[in-house]
């Protein structure tokens, strides 16, 4: 778990963790919340916030990016890489794909995300401190999965971070990834703009999710291991599934609405965002989808994850370098 820090008791509550404090940064630098009350004691108190967390970064609503950033996006069945322009959205870089290997070690794994990077880098030239940003299937926490979805279970507490960056040569930032595929819609896409509670599923080897609130990520949430008949929804209903019982479309569309009520009944979206692989085929089963909410399909389709995982790194560097930028402006004031 990461570090947590006790910061001075306010009189009208009880003591604050990092945990319990929201981390901003914008254009001017990061701003630390809540603000002072006017009945606070003067006390010393940090005005900027160590970065360090059990979760991710989570880039501010509506942060605008520039430059290139490398996404990579593993999955059950394969690992895929490509080069971002985040200015406009689009792969600059062949999207390269390779098999993940079985079984799924993390050691084996990064071994084949080393191999896709090096295809997309091969004869482009690239700072060597190009953003790198690695969605895995699991809830990550502190740079390391604390479970395992449709990955081999030694990914669990595993240097994830620290070892996939050794194993490429960049440093990487990790995030969950359908959090990744969901902020790419958010930021770029399907969700752009969209008020209220909007969720993203990933639908392909599992079922991921991303949960946003006026675009604000929720992070980590696994709505793909929702009860269904006594088993994880996602072992019922996900495109692997369907194609593992052998379901036509119709019958795996009814299965599937029935796991569409169950998440409209825990949180009320106002939009669902459909992606993965099967959102590549909604013309064979969109006729018979049935809904609450209104039903989008994702705007990047399968490679919202590569994106969004992009974006995340490329905001959290942003982030480290304001940071460390403030630190460093505060230590020059104590010793002039």
């Amino acid at each position: 778990m990461g570090r947590r820090e006790t910061w001075p008791r306010p009189p009208w509550g009880p003591p604050r963790t990092q945990s319990a404090v929201s981390r901003r940064v914008t254009d001017g630098g990061l701003r630390a919340y809540p603000p002072p009350m006017p009945s606070d004691p003067i006390e010393p108190i940090a005005t900027v916030l160590p970065l360090e967390d059990d979760d991710p970064f989570i880039p501010e609503v509506g942060t605008r990016l520039s430059g290139l950033a490398l996404g990579i996006d593993v999955g059950g069945t394969g690992v895929k890489a490509a080069l971002v322009d985040l200015a406009t959205a689009q792969l600059v870089s062949p999207r390269v794909r390779e098999r993940t290997p079985q079984p799924s070690t993390p050691e084996a794994v990064a071994q084949t995300i080393a191999s896709v990077v090096a295809k997309v880098l091969d004869g482009i030239d690239v700072p060597a401190d190009l953003p790198v940003g690695c969605g895995l299937p699991g809830v990550v926490k502190a740079g390391r999965l604390t479970t395992a979805a449709n990955i081999d279970a030694g990914w669990v507490d595993w240097p994830a971070e620290e070892r996939i960056g050794e194993a490429i040569g960049h440093r990487t930032w990790i995030i969950n990834d359908a959090d990744a595929a969901g902020l790419a819609e958010v930021a770029y896409g399907a969700g752009q703009g969209k008020p209220g509670t909007v969720i993203l599923l990933t639908i392909g080897t599992g079922i991921g999710s991303a949960v946003f609130l006026d675009g604000n990520l929720v992070p980590n949430t696994e709505f793909g291991h929702l009860e269904m008949h006594g088993r994880g929804a996602e072992t019922l209903v996900s495109g692997a599934a369907r194609e593992r019982r052998k379901l036509g479309w119709k019958r795996w569309a009814r299965e599937f609405n029935a796991y569409i009520a169950r998440v409209e009944l825990y949180v009320c979206p106002d939009l669902l965002i459909y992606g993965g692989g099967v959102s590549k085929e909604w013309s064979k089963w969109g006729k018979w989808s049935e809904t609450k909410a209104p039903v989008v399909m994702a705007r990047f389709l399968n490679t919202s994850g590569i994106m969004g995982a992009a974006y995340a790194a490329a905001a959290a560097q942003r982030a480290d370098r304001a940071h460390h930028a403030i630190s460093q402006a505060q230590a020059d004031a104590l010793t002039a």
